[in-house]
């Protein structure tokens, strides 16, 4: 199983990124799959999660500024970032898991190497 997140970059306090994260080597339709993120000394945190199903889970942090989607024909995950704030700077990374949705990380199977989110004031 291969998890490949992309997307991450430099933006303004205020702009707007998009990640996506693809996946291979699992039938990617039967998979809960959730964004995480990790700050420098910080543990990783949950972001954001879609079931199967499509059924969508936030983090407070992130309600109405982040919209998490999947396209179950690419296999890809994606993650719509918008109005992004000097505390969202973060490395960025996908994870996957049977079934449901979980916002805890010892509970998925499958994790992407990260992609770097920086957010300048």
């Amino acid at each position: 199983v291969q998890l490949q997140a992309s997307g991450g970059g430099v933006v303004q306090a205020g702009g707007s990124l998009r990640l996506s994260c693809a996946a291979s080597g699992l039938t990617f339709s039967n998979y809960a799959m959730g964004w995480f993120r990790q700050a420098s000394g910080n543990e990783r945190e949950f972001v954001a999660g879609v079931s199967p199903g499509g059924r969508l889970y936030y983090a407070d942090s992130v309600k109405g500024r982040f919209t998490i989607s999947r396209d179950n024909a690419k296999s890809t995950l994606y993650l719509q970032m918008d109005s992004l704030k000097p505390e969202d700077a973060a490395v960025y990374s996908c994870a996957a898991r049977k079934y449901t949705i979980a916002v805890h990380p010892d509970n998925y199977d499958y994790w992407g190497q990260g992609t770097l989110v920086t957010v300048s004031s």
